[in-house]
């Protein structure tokens, strides 16, 4: 593999590296939004969305296009979709994993 490619990976898994760059992408899988629909929904301050929204843009991440006065975001690509249903599956696993080790040691004590 590259070093191009293996930097693009970090730099790309480094934006994703915020809560509220993931929540971000979530509701924008659902639509696309501007950051008046995004403030709403998150319940989070103007300034801190669009900071969130500025490093998904300049990782190419999102695309945002003009509509009047507004910028609507996108998703740039469907596959963030994906990436990140795949990061939940990987969750549910650790839990799926975390709970049968702790009934297996509730058993063990019995």
């Amino acid at each position: 593999m590259s070093l191009e490619l293996q930097q693009f990976k970090a730099d790309f898994f480094k934006a994703l590296s915020h809560p509220l760059r993931i929540r971000i992408l979530e509701l924008l899988s659902e639509g696309d939004k501007n950051v008046n629909e995004l403030q709403t929904l998150i319940g989070s301050e103007g300034s801190a969305v669009s900071q969130q929204l500025a490093v998904l843009r300049s990782k190419n991440i999102v695309d945002g296009k003009k509509d009047g006065t507004k910028v609507m975001y996108s998703l740039r690509d469907p596959a963030i979709i994906e990436l990140l249903d795949v990061a939940r599956r990987i969750f549910n696993n650790h839990l799926i994993n975390t709970i049968t080790m702790l009934n297996k040691f509730s058993e063990e004590e019995q």
